[in-house]
């Protein structure tokens, strides 16, 4: 494992010899709240990340008692005007699509609260895995603001009305809830966190980087189309995949009989 940050980052980064790359917001002060300095270092170290060849899975992670928060409400208020907060937003949704266009998984390994934008992050991430003590919430409401950015990925991510029950009542659920209801992939005692990021991982990791990358794609693309339109792009995503050495290799391995012996 190697550490590319120095310790007072807000956003600390490890890659291990897999290309498995960990962002681990470093803001325990503030529950790792995504204020702009926050954004503005997720930003750069997941263009880093989309810049990486050898990078394979990003995992974002939290120091801490809490995942996060949300944006930063002290910053926030101190700035009472419409050009800032417009800027937020759309710095804050020009991130959250980073990770989307990523062409590896990400992973959300959450310990502790993520409410608000840090629960709208959990659902942006292609995968999650959270501690049983986790709780999410997008709690705008309380405060008479409605979580409408968070609202984006969340509604995808679960069926309408429980996300809807999210957003109007602004309270949480648990880690068992949020397994039940699609937020995340897998629950684990707190002890076990990792052990449960690492079974997921590694099925992963084994799979090669270009099918992924191309699948994702797709998947991303296709859940906004219609029905006509998602197969005629699959179905050139496909082609254009099965001419790829990865999927000769696997289709020959098939019929051969044998493991597949891919180039990662």
């Amino acid at each position: 494992m190697t550490d590319t940050t120095t310790p007072d980052a807000p956003v600390l980064r490890t890659r291990d010899a897999r290309g498995v790359v960990t962002l681990t917001m470093n803001r325990p002060s503030s529950f790792n709240a995504l204020g702009q300095e926050m954004l503005a270092a997720l930003q750069r170290e997941v263009d880093a990340v989309a810049a990486d060849p050898e990078a394979r899975v990003l995992v974002i992670a939290a120091a801490g008692k809490a995942f996060c928060p949300g944006h930063n409400l002290k910053e926030m208020i101190a700035r009472p005007e419409l050009a800032y907060y417009q800027q937020l937003f759309a710095q804050c949704s020009r991130f959250m699509l980073s990770l989307q266009k990523l062409p590896v998984p990400v992973v959300a390994r959450v310990y502790g609260m993520a409410t608000a934008a840090g629960c709208q992050l959990v659902a942006q991430c292609d995968l999650a895995v959270a501690a049983e003590e986790a709780s999410f919430a997008v709690s705008g409401i309380n405060f008479g603001l409605f979580c409408s950015t968070p609202s984006v990925p969340l509604v995808r991510a679960l069926p309408f009305k429980q996300a809807m029950e999210m957003l109007m009542t602004g309270e949480f659920i648990t880690a068992q809830q949020a397994l039940e209801r699609g937020l995340v992939n897998r629950v684990a005692p707190a002890a076990q966190l990792d052990a449960a990021l690492e079974a997921l991982l590694a099925p992963i990791l084994a799979k090669p980087r270009e099918a992924l990358a191309m699948g994702k794609e797709l998947v991303w693309r296709q859940r906004e189309m219609g029905l006509e339109a998602a197969y005629q792009l699959a179905g050139q995503t496909m082609a254009v995949n099965m001419m790829q050495p990865c999927a000769q290799e696997g289709v020959a391995a098939f019929t051969e009989k044998r493991k597949p012996s891919w180039q990662r």
